[in-house]
């Protein structure tokens, strides 16, 4: 067996040298007609030529016989070749293995030597594209349906082959993505694709490449190349190769005969147009037969306007006999923007996919002044030709339908009567108002008042007194008794049409359902008496409360002087009244010549906040006449809040100070301690343990003594005074430090600056109480 392989390995060499050397005789000779042309010697003296000219240069006669014809073509496989001598990849891995231009004009050789489309796969694949790594070939024929026939492969089974042989418009493959984008498309890997195609099987993670093959701007067909591994990016010298190869077989398909087609013909270019052009006047549609214009490289430039039937209407008015014949760009160039009709055109020419788009705007000009129409278009290719159905949208009937729907949404209808005939004109919607069958008799605006409410009577009297006696437009509201018992709200506006001796003609006008409307008012009018009587009742409320706070807390109540202090408040209300709050503030001198000092802030607005203001405020002075201490305050304060109160929760602060040794003993509940300010150092007395007031049925207080000096100013507060949405009440109490430290010539001074330089963004209310000790 080994033998027997090492054997079959030897022919397969030796034919594949001898296929080597074929081609190379070929285009040595093709070598030796060029310099026979260019020094206008003989055969002979030509080949002495090519000869000595390789011994001199050091490559082979093929090698050098592939330049000559290079340089004499000037076409895409000089440019290649070129390409990969300017490349460091240029010499090729093994010295046996041709050059890539000698490759490439081998397999043109052979492509322009094969008698089928099988044999260009086979050709281009030993030749081409096996030594890049190829292991399959397939030659894919566009139908003039978008449909994909396999008219050659190389490298794949026959049963692989025959499941591919036909491929129907609209499937995804891999050849499909080429023919979309109509440029060379590159898949790494089938398995990260996960598009369906010929071999996939065989390599589920192989590599493709797959090139448009076409001429003239039409894509013929597609070249499909395959790896068997995942294929890495590859030099813009192989894809120039590629598309050179492709080019290769789009010849080949333009010039293949049609029955190679499994399943359809292939027209010459430019035949069945006649038929075309015949089918076109028998089409109820504006057509334009279109015929491709080639330029001199063979590219598609523009397209000739061949015909256009008896329906065909043109945007700008001008007959057909100035349009046939016509290119299409000089016709309507504005066609040629991005996107634009033309590129339409062009799509459908390349791929043979038809293309419906509606609503496409049509431009032609006049002079310099453009025309735009909208229009349904409808492209399709047959044969070498193309088929171009526009339906320019008739304007009248757009706005009759724009019209109809408006009248449906809006529950209006309209109508005309004749005075003279007594002829009546309504449209389908008034009878859908008045509750009538189609078929049914218009209602005379005469009889109008026996379909409405009894009470609306005397409104059509006069609203018909106006229209028809005074002749002047007029409108009226009533309700409309319809035949099924529904009772709906009808807005009739009419006018009179009078005739050149300015008699009347006849009278026009439109009916509406304006019921929803009605009943909409109706609930908004109750609404709004609901509103205003809730708003009263608030604005009584808030104006009790606000009375109520500053009966009690007077902004500026006088300064109190007593024995050894002297106490002066500052009270700043909310800006805004409705937020009345339920700051408070006190100072009593006690039985035993002490003087009770505090400050509290009930939780929330309005009355309640208010009216428990009061309640602690008041029970705090009844408590302190007992002589106990400001702890002992704040727990029965606790205890009224949380048992006599419903839900009502407060923070305070009390102090007791004694004239006599200047000691003060305080206590808080939930509230910031005070501030001493003594010289011009100005700190606060520490968090001491107190919850606040109302939130757990026994709390016991800390209690804490501080002893005062001559000219100290103990400063009391509500948060009011500190608090801001954008910053911790750790720096607001910093920013009250520093401006209470600052010199004041008095106690009032002292507190003014306070308000006026406070940090507080809330707008809420704020208690600010100033002692002075002497």
């Amino acid at each position: 067996m080994g033998r027997l392989a090492a054997t079959v390995e030897r022919l397969r060499q030796e034919a594949l040298e001898a296929q080597w050397a074929a081609d190379g005789r070929a285009l040595i000779e093709m070598a030796k007609g060029i310099l026979v042309g260019r020094l206008g010697c003989g055969p002979t003296e030509a080949s002495r030529q090519l000869t000595r000219l390789a011994e001199q240069s050091g490559a082979t006669v093929l090698g050098l016989a592939v330049d000559v014809i290079n340089q004499a073509a000037r076409d895409q496989v000089s440019e290649i070749a070129e390409q990969f001598l300017k490349s460091a990849d240029a010499e090729p891995s093994d010295a046996r293995e041709p050059a890539p231009a000698v490759r490439l004009r081998s397999a043109e050789s052979r492509v322009l030597a094969a008698t089928d489309s099988q044999a260009v796969a086979t050709a281009l694949l030993e030749n081409a594209l096996g030594p890049l790594g190829a292991y399959g070939v397939a030659i894919w024929l566009v139908g003039s349906d978008s449909s994909l026939a396999l008219v050659g492969q190389a490298g794949f089974t026959d049963e692989e082959a025959g499941r591919w042989r036909y491929v129907p418009p609209e499937v995804a493959t891999c050849a499909r993505l080429a023919l979309h984008s109509r440029d060379l498309t590159v898949l790494p890997s089938l398995a990260d694709a996960g598009i369906p195609t010929i071999g996939r099987r065989q390599h589920p993670d192989g590599g493709r490449v797959v090139v448009p093959a076409g001429t003239g701007g039409r894509i013929h067909g597609v070249l499909e190349v395959s790896w068997p591994d995942r294929l890495p990016p590859q030099p813009p010298q192989i894809l120039r190769q590629l598309s050179a190869l492709a080019e290769l077989c789009a010849h080949t398909l333009e010039e293949r005969p049609p029955e190679e087609h499994p399943r359809a013909t292939g027209p010459s270019p430019l035949a069945g147009v006649a038929e075309l052009t015949d089918l076109a006047d028998h089409l109820y549609d504006p057509v334009l037969v279109l015929t491709p214009h080639l330029d001199a490289g063979g590219q598609l430039s523009d397209f000739r306007i061949h015909h256009t039937n008896h329906r065909f209407v043109d945007p700008a008015g001008r007959p057909r006999s100035l349009v046939a014949g016509a290119y299409f760009l000089e016709a309507y160039p504005a066609a040629a923007e991005a996107n634009g009709l033309f590129s339409k055109l062009e799509r459908v020419y390349a791929t043979g996919e038809p293309c419906q788009a509606p609503r496409t705007t049509l431009t032609a000009f006049v002079g310099e002044v453009p025309l735009t129409s909208v229009a349904d278009v409808s492209i399709s290719r047959h044969g070498a030709a193309l088929l171009l159905i526009w339906k320019i949208e008739d304007e009248t009937a757009r706005l009759a339908s724009l019209l109809q729907h408006a009248q449906r949404l809006g529950r209006v209808g309209g109508f005309e009567q004749d005075v003279r005939t007594g002829a009546i004109t309504w449209n389908g919607q008034l009878f859908t108002l008045f509750g009538l069958a189609p078929t049914a008799s218009p209602v005379p605006l005469e009889d109008l008042a026996a379909h409405a409410h009894p009470h609306d009577v005397n409104s059509i009297g006069r609203f018909l007194r106006t229209l028809l006696h005074r002749l002047r437009e007029s409108s009226v509201d009533f309700r409309l008794r319809r035949p099924d018992g529904i009772i709906r709200h009808i807005r009739i506006v009419a006018e009179p049409v009078l005739d050149d001796l300015g008699q009347l003609r006849s009278v026009r006008g439109a009916c509406q359902d304006i019921s929803a409307q009605h009943w909409t008012e109706v609930a908004l009018a109750a609404t709004r008496d609901q509103l205003a009587s809730s708003e009263a009742e608030s604005a009584d409320r808030t104006k009790l409360a606000l009375q109520l706070q500053q009966a009690i807390m007077p902004p500026a109540p006088a300064p109190l002087e007593v024995a050894g202090i002297r106490i002066a408040v500052r009270y700043r209300p909310a800006e805004t009244q409705s937020l009345v709050g339920g700051d408070w503030y006190d100072s009593v001198v006690l039985p035993d010549k002490k003087i009770l000092i505090s400050v509290g802030d009930v939780a929330g607005h309005g009355i309640q906040a208010a009216t428990g203001m009061v309640v602690l405020r008041n029970a705090l002075r009844g408590l302190a006449v007992t002589g106990a201490g400001p702890a002992q305050l704040l727990s029965w304060l606790n205890t009224v809040t949380y048992h006599l109160t419903s839900y009502l929760t407060a923070t305070a602060v009390c102090g007791i100070y004694d004239p006599a040794t200047r000691s003060l003993r305080w206590a808080r509940a939930g509230h910031l301690p005070p501030v001493l300010v003594r010289g011009t150092d100005a700190r606060s007395f520490p968090l001491t343990s107190g919850a606040l007031l109302g939130a757990l049925p026994d709390v016991v207080f800390a209690e804490e003594e501080v002893q005062l000096e001559r000219e100290d100013v103990l400063l009391m507060y509500t948060d009011g005074l500190v608090e801001r949405r954008d910053a911790s009440v750790t720096d607001s109490l910093a920013q009250l430090l520093e401006v209470a430290s600052r010199p004041a010539d008095s106690l009032e001074k002292r507190l003014d600056n306070l308000l006026t330089y406070s940090a507080s963004d809330t707008d809420d209310d704020t208690c600010l109480i100033g002692v002075q000790v002497r």
